[in-house]
């Protein structure tokens, strides 16, 4: 019975064109490897591509209806959970592909058979999926881990590591939405009659720039890097030139970038752009540009069939990554492809990437030259900079102050931004900004302005921080105000505000299924819909003067199935206590002392019935002023936080966090609690004396650089290694601690012993072990080695 349910599923749910985006990725990596595209290239490929291949089938098949209606070989719900888990193994360094180029061939076979493929991938999830630990039930207050580009400590970034995460962290990337280009270039003041009278100049003369039958003249045949460069570059001039006399204002200010090989300067790992606009109105071939100036990145492919996910698309979203990362008041980047002669408009954001439909710029010139011109014309705020902090001119020197405005207990207050303290290098997720400011009638009292982006089930930072600090939590940030953001009188989410109403299930690959949340209780509880609605209007943010109907066009977007979309709203948390990471403390003493009183802020917090969730270095801090405005150390960060007793889940997406911390516990999808945070702080510790010398100066790569790309099981298991036998977790430490940290090693293995009684994980909660942890690090701070120049 079980077998002919399964042919009938199949039978009525058939492949039909559903694996041709997997196709052209596979035509396209045998092209780029020059060999013949058939199924015996597979073995003639390397191990990258097949595993790329491999994950980019994976995901395909999960969008088939089909997957979600097959019976699971596991515990699962249906065999997309089964193969959700095994593409999480096909992502690991040491997965065996060869178990999975049976079912790559089935998919490049000319005769695809539906059944044949359905079978190997059963065959495919029973061999190679792990068995599954935790029950349902007991992941009822889980909230699912979303691992993404943010959560890297100490890393190097390199391309191949970076790209596997960058990849998760994007999802399905949605493109031919039909009303991208009016969303994004409408508002654009005299952009349309610019560009059709500079157009019908392009094709005037003896020698126009345009022909209707050839296209662009001096377009290079094969599409090569070099020659779309050179002719980009002249083309640029000339339609520059032709456009002055519609813009009242100049538009030098802004240049075009093209500089392939030569690394941008200001992002981690070695990045290089293909071609793009800058700030800079003298930029040229031999300038050094750094990514907070890269207005508008741009990626170059010379195949047409480049235009795919694995391609061109993560190319540039790599790039949107470095400029996201390196502009801190950047809401969205704009961006474009071109493969080819085919082009698209890109838009990266907090939920991940849309893009326009595909034009060839030799067939639709007109739609090339507005693209250029808009690029080269839009204002600040349409380039996607937020417009409620702003800038002006505060001394005879000429230097620029920044200032959030904010109404706080009916009054309106200036924050002066002093500096920035951290910016969350990643696309999709909360995206983290901290800055510290201070009230411009107030300098000599620091605050610390902290912008994220929430999905909109989440409680919010600033109502549990109020609580808290109501409640009298001790050694945990104070709360100051908190507000949702505003851009142009309406609440700066993602969907109905960035996006302007944009609905991805329009866009020409939109599948159901793929990114969809289902209704949470936290909806209907709190009246919101996927979008901001039902969100309190901060008084404070105005927005700028631009036309009420910059973003006019709404495509379906008040569909009811759109409210199962996954959004994001922008939300601005204030706090009254300033510090540094705890690694940069002055002392090892020091460095201990502030640890222990981050350990009780979380008993604090926890016995004020919150469980923080995400303890990493950079969420303890330390202030060792003297002058008393602040804890000396104290917690941070309470986006992940919940209310310990509360009925049910959050309903929001995805978790993230920084993996380098993460209990094995939680790694293996145990309930998380307070034991949980708790081995977190051991982590810490031991990731510090390994990456750190005096003062915080970092000692650059490790062996445990690779902590931020293993998958959950291989990174428990890691985990598990370390701590399990006293001898090898001396003779490790011994190795790997810093010459400064040294002396710490007989106290971390004390720590160890407490949080891991006989090199395992305790089986019941112990709410003493805050105590033990406390009095281990009190004890250390009295040690001579300790103290000792340090």
């Amino acid at each position: 019975m079980a077998d002919e349910t399964r042919s009938k599923i199949i039978q009525e749910n058939p492949i039909g064109e559903g694996l041709n985006d997997f196709r052209a990725s596979f035509n396209s990596v045998c092209n780029d490897a020059g060999i013949a595209c058939s199924p015996d290239a597979l073995q003639q490929l390397s191990q990258e591509d097949l595993q790329n291949l491999a994950l980019d089938l994976l995901s395909t098949l999960q969008t088939l209806r089909a997957s979600r209606l097959l019976r699971s070989r596991g515990s699962t719900k249906n065999l997309f959970g089964d193969i959700l888990r095994l593409t999480s193994t096909v992502n690991s360094d040491d997965f065996e592909l060869d178990c999975i180029k049976p079912l790559l061939r089935s998919a490049l076979a000319d005769d695809v058979d539906d059944a044949l493929i359905w079978d190997q991938v059963y065959r495919a999830v029973t061999e190679n999926t792990p068995p599954s630990r935790p029950s349902a039930s007991s992941l009822l207050q889980q909230t699912p881990w979303l691992h993404n580009t943010s959560s890297f400590a100490n890393s190097s970034e390199y391309r191949q590591d970076v790209d596997r995460v960058l990849k998760l962290e994007l999802g399905p990337l949605y493109v031919g939405l039909r009303h991208f280009r009016k969303t994004f270039f409408g508002s654009v003041a005299g952009l349309e009659a610019a560009s059709e009278a500079v157009f019908k100049k392009c094709k005037e003369g003896s020698s126009p720039l345009f022909d209707n039958n050839k296209g662009w003249s001096a377009w290079p045949k094969d599409a090569d890097q070099d020659g779309v460069l050179s002719w980009f570059a002249n083309l640029y001039e000339q339609l520059v030139a032709f456009a002055e006399e519609y813009k009242s204002t100049p538009s030098r200010h802004r240049r075009p970038l093209a500089q392939p090989n030569k690394p941008i300067r200001g992002s981690t790992g070695e990045r290089k752009l293909d071609i793009g606009f800058v700030s800079d109105p003298d930029a040229g071939k031999d300038s050094r540009c750094r990514w907070s100036q890269i207005l508008v990145p741009g990626e170059l492919k010379n195949n047409p069939s480049a235009d795919i996910a694995s391609k061109a698309w993560l190319d540039l979203g790599r790039y949107a990554r470095e400029v996201l990362a390196a502009q801190d008041t950047r809401r969205f980047v704009l961006g474009f492809t071109i493969c080819g002669s085919l082009m698209r408009v890109w838009e990266f954001d907090r939920l991940g990437g849309i893009a326009s439909e595909q034009f060839n710029i030799n067939q639709d010139g007109l739609q090339f030259v507005s693209t250029i011109l808009g690029f080269l014309w839009m204002n600040e705020e349409q380039l996607g900079f937020d417009p409620t902090i702003t800038t002006e001119r505060s001394d005879t020197a000429g230097r620029d102050r920044r200032f959030i405005t904010i109404n706080r207990k009916g009054q309106t207050e200036r924050l002066v931004i002093d500096k920035l303290m951290i910016r969350a290098p990643c696309i999709a997720g909360r995206a983290t900004t901290c800055w510290k400011a201070y009230r411009e009638d107030d300098p000599r009292t620091p605050l610390v302005v902290k912008d994220s982006w929430q999905y909109t089930e989440r409680e919010e930072e600033g109502e549990l921080l109020k609580e808290a600090t109501e409640k009298g939590v001790v050694n945990v940030a104070r709360y100051y105000h908190h507000e949702t953001v505003f851009v142009r009188n309406e609440a700066d989410d993602i969907r109905s505000n960035v996006r302007g109403g944009l609905n991805i299930t329009d866009a020409k690959n939109y599948r159901p299924g793929r990114s969809v949340l289902p209704p949470s209780r936290s909806d209907a509880r709190k009246g919101r819909s996927g979008s901001a609605a039902g969100i309190k209007r901060s008084p404070s943010q105005t927005g700028a003067a631009l036309p009420p109907n910059k973003r006019s066009c709404s495509s379906s977007a008040t569909n009811a199935s759109s409210n199962a979309l996954p959004n994001r709203v922008h939300r601005r948390t204030v706090v009254r206590d300033y510090g540094i990471p705890i690694y940069k403390a002055s002392s090892r003493s020091a460095l201990l002392a502030a640890l222990e009183g981050c350990i009780n802020g979380h008993e604090s917090l926890h016995r004020a019935g919150f469980l923080h969730r995400d303890i990493s270095i950079n969420n303890l801090l330390i202030n060792e002023d003297r002058d008393g405005s602040s804890w000396p150390s104290f917690l941070i960060d309470l986006d992940l936080a919940i209310k310990e007793r509360r009925e049910s889940p959050s309903g929001a997406q995805g978790k993230t966090g920084t993996r380098a911390f993460m209990s094995i516990g939680a790694l293996l999808g145990e309930q998380h609690s307070f034991m949980h945070d708790l081995e977190s702080f051991f982590w810490v510790l031991f990731w510090i004396c390994i990456h750190y010398d005096a003062q915080g100066k970092g000692i650059g790569l490790t062996a445990f650089d690779n902590w931020n790309y293993k998958n959950d099981d291989e990174l428990a298991r890691s985990k598990k290694g370390e701590i399990a036998d006293e001898g090898d977790f001396l003779k490790n430490a011994g190795e790997n601690f810093t010459p400064h940290y040294q002396p710490l090693i007989r106290w971390v293995n004390r720590l160890r012993r407490k949080v891991f009684p006989n090199g395992a994980r305790w089986k019941k909660p112990e709410p003493e072990l805050y105590s033990y942890m406390k009095d281990i690090l009190r004890e250390a701070r009295k040690d001579p080695a300790v103290l000792a120049d340090g």
